[in-house]
């Protein structure tokens, strides 16, 4: 186990590396890198890097490999497990990566862009916007969640189902190791057969084999035609048969397909400023669907307009609206992206990123529904999200008039109950938020024996001394 950071002459040693200015002691200083998003984990620290460059990564992580003191990266601080926020009690080092917010290099023709992993997202994709093209990772905390992180936790968002996650998206990375040394793995390469992916392993590692430093980033024409439809529909499975029906009509052009319950747009429309229902009457379910051309404006309207026509036909759509104008459609994605905060107002909320197989959706929706309600008759389920890709935020808002904190003492109660589906289903507990420390424990418990044998193994032969963001995907040996 790595040692506490307690004394002030080791302090002042790694101090020297990014100099006073980027060496935070100051109580008010570290507080923001000490809580995550959720308020779930309030960490210490008695210390804060802000490296400039990767030659002070590496400086910083060989001198903790020397002392074995434990080091937790962080970027963006946006994510929802607790990865990125130090432990209480153990007095760990924060390396915030901010201040690598280059964008080194960008190439129109070979379709690729390097940026430090402190570039944050929205600025990624402007960079890529600004050059003809498109950068297609897009997320809720894109103004402010970074590179890195997105790396770090194989981040998926609403594109997933035509462009992939964050693992689909990176060609080469580099990377600072745990005793301090550089891996220049920064390769634009989309085809390179030569012995192990190590690019694979740090991707989705949440930093617990290293520290990513810059990444290459693969890059798509931008679409030449847009269409976005916000349509309600009766009930999951027929959002399903919507779904396929939109899968063969556009091929690779349907490039987002998000469920929305009704009890979510009524907490949207109630909580967030500026966001309304756009159509006039309430429906139970809603499909959010997007279409990119890669040829034209009317190619996008002429697949809209075939999916219409066909689900008219099929009676899988009870009313809809195509959004005519970029304002329109930015607003109904606000609808979509605006509902995990639209939860906050209604009080405590226990939350879910799981997946299953796409064509079990509604299969297990209706299973955790009936379970969730037996064990809290009044919780209202807030269950949204990427139905393309079988990725569903399932949670759960505290019945009206509950006491707060009563209702999120039963969150592992709640988990348990969901999950369980969820493996009896063949999915996966985290989708795209990662393991972190909320689910570490659970990991352990679902996994096989063999997967977690050949996880120790890894994080070993990487991390020896145990200093890499510890307690944080793997439980401590």
């Amino acid at each position: 186990m790595p040692y506490p950071l307690t004394d002030p002459a080791l302090i002042d040693r790694f101090a020297a590396i990014t100099g006073p200015a980027n060496a935070f002691t100051d109580p008010a200083d570290i507080a923001p890198h000490l809580i995550e998003l959720r308020g779930l984990y309030q960490g210490e620290s008695p210390l804060v890097l802000r490296p400039a460059n990767t030659d002070e990564v590496a400086a910083i992580l060989k001198l903790a490999h020397e002392t074995e003191t434990a080091v937790v990266p962080q970027g963006g601080n946006t994510g929802l497990v607790g990865a990125q926020s130090p432990r209480a009690d153990k007095a760990e080092v924060v390396v915030s990566l901010s201040r690598l917010n280059r964008i080194r290099s960008l190439d129109p023709l070979g379709q690729t862009m390097v940026a430090e992993a402190g570039v944050v997202l929205g600025r990624a994709q402007q960079a890529a916007s600004e050059a003809g093209l498109l950068f297609p990772l897009s997320l809720g905390s894109e103004g402010s969640c970074q590179i890195g992180g997105n790396l770090s936790s194989n981040a998926g968002g609403t594109a997933v189902l035509a462009y992939g996650n964050m693992r689909q998206l990176c060609l080469g990375l580099e990377v600072v190791l745990p005793d301090g040394e550089i891996w220049h793995g920064l390769r634009a390469l989309k085809k390179n057969n030569t012995g192990y992916d190590l690019r694979d392993l740090f991707i989705g590692a949440e930093g617990t084999l290293g520290i990513i430093t810059a990444a290459v980033l693969k890059l798509y024409a931008a679409p030449r035609g847009h269409e976005t439809i916000y349509a309600g529909v009766d009930s999951p499975e027929t959002a399903l048969k919507l779904f396929r029906l939109a899968q063969d009509l556009c091929g690779p052009s349907l490039t987002g397909f998000e469920l929305l319950p009704r009890i979510g747009i009524e907490f949207t429309t109630r909580h967030i400023n500026g966001v309304r229902d756009p159509l006039s009457a309430p429906h139970p379910w809603y499909a959010l669907i997007d279409i990119s051309s890669g040829r034209s404006q009317e190619a996008a309207r002429a697949m809209l307009e075939d999916l219409f026509v066909a689900a008219d036909a099929q009676g899988l759509i009870r009313d809809a609206a195509a959004a005519e104008t970029e304002a329109q459609r930015q607003a109904f994605w606000k609808l979509r992206e605006s509902m995990s905060w639209a939860q906050k107002p209604e009080g405590g909320s226990i939350k879910h990123d799981v997946s299953v197989p796409v064509a079990r959706v509604p299969e297990f929706l209706a299973l955790a529904d009936r379970a969730v309600l037996s064990a809290i008759p009044d919780a209202r389920i807030v269950a949204f999200g990427h139905m393309g890709d079988g990725n569903i935020h399932y949670n759960i808002s505290q019945p009206v008039g509950a006491d707060k904190q009563t209702f999120l003492a039963r969150w592992g109660e709640i988990n348990k109950i969901v999950h369980a589906i969820v493996l009896e289903l063949d999915g996966s507990i985290s989708a795209e938020h990662g393991i972190g420390q909320l689910k570490r424990d659970e990991l352990a418990a679902i996994k096989s024996p063999v997967e977690m044998a050949m996880m120790h193994r890894i994080k070993q032969a990487f991390d020896p001394k145990g200093i890499m963001n510890p307690g944080k995907v793997l439980a401590s040996r």
